[in-house]
């Protein structure tokens, strides 16, 4: 039986035709807040693709679904989407538990370009990332951290789902690399509003960092308590989903002393990222959501998907998946090309400055400037 919910709206019509492409993005919750930049930038890519030519000769026509919901409800509309031979492909950015329930239900019927930074290990045969991992992203930045801001001592705060647990787990031996610990760890439900029992314990501890691995508005509403608690002028905070929609979010008072990475930033101020920019505000205008590294991830995951399926000449999904080591895009964050299902790039570190971000230096998997 097919849920009601599942079914597309109207508008949409598949034939021979087009593509179909589910665009798995969140609506609600936590991670809402960057959910319109996710849209228009998979948007501008889609036309971008289409303009060229498409994809096999046909439209790429994208179709929104709420990746904000509860992972099996997404799970299942995904997969009914593609039981009827609606979509032939799936992207987007979308908390990993989201991905574990999708995945075994459509990565070996079509293609799925994961867009979202994750815990790392995901190797199902039909899935591709884009995004960053701990081990690339996370660690570099810890290690420079403490070499050049003696953080020895970490807390780590995190909403209650795998990503935050799995990356904490690898952050214990990332800390011991450069000199030092995580000292103690907590878990919140997604959608906390009440910070204050976590705010006393980080104010009891000695920490002279912060792990934060909280997602969309939840990370906005700690930026500002820990602000209003004073413990910015004592702790370092570091983030590695962090964009600008969650920066201008908790206000230019909560981000003294915060940094995040990330392989993208709006502030790049390179020829790639320029030209992105142009081609967005000349869509969109000046007025829309800024592009950060969460919504642009959508952007290079219809890249990607267009490029795997052009590249295999069909959309047979072992087809893509033996051709996929093979395959190339450009885009924001330059030429990009797939590894064992991964997409390799550069990692940036960046400091909050008020509700922008002032990118300071390139990181590498070693853990110092390269």
């Amino acid at each position: 039986m097919v849920r009601p919910d599942a079914l597309p709206p109207d508008w949409f019509t598949a034939d021979d035709s087009v593509v179909g492409v589910a665009l798995v993005f969140p609506l609600q919750g936590a991670a809402g807040i960057f959910g319109p930049a996710c849209e228009l930038c998979a948007r501008l890519a889609a036309e971008q693709v289409n303009r060229s030519g498409g994809v096999l000769g046909k439209e790429l026509r994208l179709l929104p679904v709420d990746g904000g919901a509860a992972p099996r409800h997404v799970a299942e509309n995904v997969e009914a989407l593609v039981r009827l031979g609606i979509v032939q492909g799936v992207t987007g950015w979308h908390i990993s538990s989201v991905r574990q329930a999708l995945a075994p239900r459509i990565a070996h019927r079509v293609p799925y370009v994961y867009t979202a930074l994750y815990e790392g290990g995901e190797n199902t045969a039909g899935v591709f990332l884009t995004s960053e991992t701990p081990d690339g992203q996370l660690r570099p930045a810890m290690h420079l951290l403490a070499r050049e801001h003696r953080v020895r001592r970490w807390f780590v705060v995190g909403n209650d789902y795998v990503w935050p647990r799995r990356t904490a787990r690898a952050s214990h031996r990332y800390a011991r690399e450069s000199g030092g610990a995580v000292r103690a760890e907590a878990y919140l439900p997604l959608g906390t509003h009440d910070f204050d029992a976590v705010l006393r314990r980080i104010e009891r501890s000695d920490a002279d960092g912060v792990l934060m691995l909280l997602v969309g508005s939840d990370a906005v509403r700690f930026n500002r308590a820990f602000a209003a608690s004073g413990l910015d002028e004592r702790c370092l905070r570091l983030s590695t989903l962090m964009d600008e929609n969650m920066l201008m979010a908790s206000g230019p008072a909560a981000t003294a002393r915060l940094y995040s990475t990330a392989g993208f930033f709006a502030s790049l101020a390179n020829q790639d990222t320029l030209d992105f920019h142009g081609q967005y505000a000349g869509r969109y205008g000046v007025e829309a959501p800024v592009p950060g590294s969460l919504g642009e991830s959508c952007y290079e995951g219809v890249l990607l998907l267009a490029a795997l399926i052009e590249r295999a000449g069909t959309l047979d999904v072992a087809a893509i998946g033996a051709a996929a080591d093979t395959v190339s895009y450009e885009g924001p964050r330059g030429l990009l090309r797939l590894r064992g299902g991964h997409v390799r790039q550069r990692i940036y570190l960046a400091r909050a400055d008020g509700v922008d971000f002032d990118v300071v230096a390139q990181l590498n998997p070693h853990g110092s400037r390269p």
